[in-house]
């Protein structure tokens, strides 16, 4: 505990954070929390479509429709809790908690299942209800693990709340070992169908953000250790779920320590970004690359069937380039136009077409010139648009790039802001090159 309690003091002397500092841990754990939560209990969402869905409100790739509506609900509680937390004079009830699962859940629904004899069977998961039939799980060892009964469940989950809001006023306990108590006599309770492990972890961060420290995420990738330390816990208590629904804090040590480690994380997470510093962790570079690159991974290499689409796409924005400039190129004494010969190059760039177009104007005895040069690299993930600009002697500066995968196209706002800028800079030219038509402006 030694360890959470300096640095919840060195994330206090912090306060208060920077709004724009906070936004990028906030935007941080929303995502990790929503991504993991869910992942735990087998959404299939990948992080990339999390951030898209979440942050966008955009579906990309293919999706179950069950999984997107179960990761936006799931982000709608986190806020619910949130809010929830900060009002100090409302104590938790059962009745937030059966609302949160109504959230969650959204409404009823029916499962059906096939039993080991053959025959068919199905039952009613009641969204926002305490369960109607009894529930159970099988442990890492093998064992039929029973929760609570249906019959059990109202007392129990009276029991818990009258216990948690009375052990929250005597202040005996640190919030992680409060916020773990709870957690793990609510689980052995089970007092829904489904979306139990989600509440847990949601009212878990509630006790947390209640008492001023920072929400955590159990990670996906580590619930085998985080299934351990309950399983530790459950032969420490006992199979009686009546036990597990009364257990003490010295019982569930494994599970303490496990959840203590989650705060420190979620705690030097809070102090880099209070810091301004880097919120990225040793493993994000995986996410990133397949939020980035999601549709090409574990793909082929580039078919020539894509390299010729790419390549038509971009004659396509030459043309429409040549049509709207058509008209003006008179203004000058020479336009040369060499489009791109439509052919793929394979070279160490990956491949390469260009376009250029240089605009000539004599002024009197004096001739000035600028070009425009459009390029299209391919390369492995993506296809690239570049276009530069030349004057005179001056460095060319680029005055438009984008990346696109291969199955995106240029849109047609893109290749309107392209012919707005090579226009400006047309108008420019001509403006504010320094000749007049007779000589140089002295």
């Amino acid at each position: 505990m030694n360890k959470i309690e300096s640095l919840f003091k060195e994330w206090q002397s912090l306060q208060p954070v920077k709004e724009e500092y906070q936004q990028r841990v906030d935007q941080k754990f929303m995502l990790e929390f929503n991504y993991n939560s869910n992942h735990i209990e087998g959404n299939t969402l990948t992080y990339g479509q999390t951030e898209m869905l979440l942050m966008f409100g955009k579906v990309v790739d293919e999706a179950n429709m069950k999984d997107l509506e179960e990761m936006k609900a799931s982000n709608v509680g986190l806020k619910m809790v949130k809010e929830m937390a900060l009002d100090k004079e409302q104590p938790l009830t059962e009745y937030f908690i059966r609302t949160l699962h109504k959230t969650l859940l959204r409404e009823d629904y029916t499962v059906y299942k096939q039993l080991p004899d053959g025959t068919n069977t199905s039952y009613v998961i009641h969204a926002g209800q305490y369960k109607t039939r009894p529930n159970s799980v099988i442990t890492p060892t093998g064992e039929h693990f029973e929760y609570a009964s249906p019959e059990e469940t109202p007392a129990l989950m009276t029991d818990l709340i009258q216990w948690y809001n009375q052990a929250e006023k005597e202040g005996s306990m640190t919030p992680i070992e409060l916020a773990t108590l709870f957690h793990y006599r609510y689980i052995r309770i089970h007092p829904f169908e489904d979306g139990n492990g989600r509440i847990s972890r949601l009212i878990m961060n509630y006790i947390l953000y209640r008492h001023g420290f920072p929400m955590i995420v159990v990670k996906s990738k580590d619930k085998s250790n985080y299934l351990t330390a309950l399983n530790k816990c459950d032969v420490a208590v006992g199979p009686v779920p009546s036990d597990g629904a009364h257990a003490e804090l010295s019982q569930i040590k494994p599970f303490v320590e496990y959840m203590s480690k989650c705060l420190e994380r979620a705690l030097e997470i809070s102090i880099k970004g209070a810091k301004g510093e880097s919120i990225e962790e040793a493993d994000d570079w995986k996410k990133n690359l397949k939020t980035k690159y999601r549709n090409q991974i574990n793909k082929p290499e580039v078919t020539v069937e894509t390299e010729e689409r790419v390549i038509e796409e971009f004659s396509n924005l030459l043309r429409k380039i040549d049509e709207e400039l058509f008209e003006f190129y008179s203004i000058f004494t020479v336009v040369e136009w060499n489009p791109a010969n439509g052919k793929y190059h394979d070279d160490t760039t990956r491949g390469n077409c260009f376009a250029d177009i240089e605009f000539l104007k004599e002024f009197g005895t004096i001739k000035s010139s600028f070009s425009i040069q459009i390029k299209l690299t391919i390369q492995q993930f993506l296809y690239k648009t570049t276009i530069l600009y030349h004057k005179w002697s001056m460095p060319a500066f680029v005055i438009y790039n984008k990346d696109l995968h291969y199955n995106e196209s240029i849109t047609d706002q893109d290749k309107e802001d392209i012919i707005n800028k090579i226009g400006n800079l047309i108008n420019q030219f001509i403006e504010t090159q320094g000749f007049t038509l007779h000589g140089p402006r002295l």
